[in-house]
């Protein structure tokens, strides 16, 4: 069951766009649960008492508080659901990659192009389902791929940097092979997740928490394709 929310204030939108999800979800074979807010603050409101959420499509002009103050607000407070932009504004493009939004569509929405961006969200929604096994002296933790800000190597030790902190007597090369395509080696002694990057520059990755990593010169070109790639 994936659950999907139509945020529009448009109620003709956004039953239009509610139809599509739902004749998609039934020629995909997947159980959807879509629920449709007239405003920003409805959804925010919504989202407060139950966060499970998976994809939330939102227009931008909406009453009091636009579809972008709405991201931005979610992304503040750590949300992980993906975002759609679906709007007739094209002058918010880069505002809605600011918040990592998944796709930015333009009204009349088509069932192609929506349909092309649901199968990428539900290939995302896989693959946070994935984890990373770590076995430690006191126990065995698994920890969610999406969560995972970094991995670095010092000596016989790998340290996985998430939410906690947890260090292993792993070969980096090991680990890298049980991580997804979200992932990507900058150095090596650094792998990062692509999704945790702010900025790159010739010799380092800098993360949305300001850490900065080395950057070895000779990944400076693939990391920049990988991240188009990615998002």
């Amino acid at each position: 069951m994936y659950r999907f929310a139509v945020c529009d204030d448009n109620p003709a939108d956004a039953s239009y766009v509610g139809a599509l999800l739902k004749k998609w979800g039934c020629a995909a074979g997947y159980a959807l649960k879509i629920e449709k807010y007239p405003s920003a603050e409805a959804f925010l409101s919504a989202y407060g008492e139950d966060p499970s959420f998976d994809v939330l499509f939102l227009d931008i002009e909406m009453g009091n508080m636009s579809g972008v103050e709405l991201a931005k607000r979610l992304r503040q407070s750590g949300a992980g659901l993906q975002l759609v932009f679906v709007t007739g504004y094209m002058e918010y493009i880069a505002e809605g990659y600011d918040v990592e939004a998944l796709h930015y569509l333009i009204k009349p929405v088509t069932a192609e192009k929506l349909y092309a961006v649901l199968d990428r969200a539900v290939e995302r929604l896989k693959t946070r389902e994935h984890t990373l096994i770590l076995s430690l002296p006191d126990g065995t933790v698994r920890l969610p791929l999406h969560e995972i800000r970094y991995l670095d190597v010092l000596k016989n030790y790998v340290t996985v940097h998430g939410a906690e902190d947890y260090s292993v007597k792993r070969t980096l090369n090991d680990l890298e092979g049980e991580l997804d395509d979200s992932f990507y080696r900058i150095h090596r002694s650094y792998i990062v997740n692509l999704r945790f990057i702010r900025k790159i520059t010739k010799t380092e990755v800098i993360l949305k928490d300001g850490t900065a990593l080395p950057l070895s010169r000779k990944m400076y070109e693939g990391l920049n394709q990988a991240v188009i790639r990615y998002f």
